[in-house]
């Protein structure tokens, strides 16, 4: 049985990125278009499929997703996904458990790890700053301030976390109102 599919990235073979809520994530800035993010992920030795996923809502606005890999023999699933909105640019950013960057928020490693793990991390951190924590319908706890849906995905017998990231709210003049579920259903 090829078990390449489940490969587990260590986080000395991922990039490093900071996430700062609403604002940046890693090269990646919310609002930017999808050819600056082509470029800035270029830029760190990732490639781009572009996939035009019509219209979005009512809005007659199209919907993209951008989906970057790091060119790895037998690794073919990609590390990143990238939602933007017409007119509001990048709004969402996927990111593999598996395959994708360690990011870190407030000193909190937050891809590829263990959930039980990460979930006691978020809990020492909510305490330690006094701000609330929420859980999903799936039972994955998150830091209020943190801004991210987390989830996690099979790695063979074990599971890892991904994370959501995303600016959803006003963008570029617009107001948007999207759920983040709405986006991470195409994962």
């Amino acid at each position: 049985m090829n078990t390449d599919y489940w490969t587990v990235l260590e986080d000395s073979e991922r990039d490093l990125w900071r996430y700062v809520p609403r604002q940046t994530i890693g090269p990646l800035d919310f609002g930017m278009s999808r050819e600056a993010a082509v470029t800035a992920m270029a830029e760190h030795g990732f490639t781009a499929e572009q996939h035009n996923m019509g219209s979005w809502h009512s809005t007659g606005r199209t919907q993209w997703r951008v989906e970057f890999l790091k060119p790895r023999p037998a690794l073919s699933r990609p590390a990143v996904k990238c939602y933007f909105v017409e007119g509001a640019g990048l709004t969402c950013v996927l990111v593999d458990g598996l395959l994708g960057p360690q990011v870190t928020h407030e000193r909190v490693r937050l891809i590829g790890r263990v959930p039980s793990e990460l979930f006691e991390d978020m809990e020492a951190y909510a305490i330690q700053h006094d701000t609330g924590l929420r859980s999903s319908p799936g039972g994955d706890l998150s830091v209020d301030a943190f801004e991210i849906e987390l989830g996690a995905q099979r790695a063979g017998d074990t599971v890892v976390t991904w994370a959501l990231f995303f600016n959803t709210g006003e963008i570029a003049g617009t107001s948007w109102d999207i759920a983040p579920e709405e986006i991470w259903h195409h994962w």
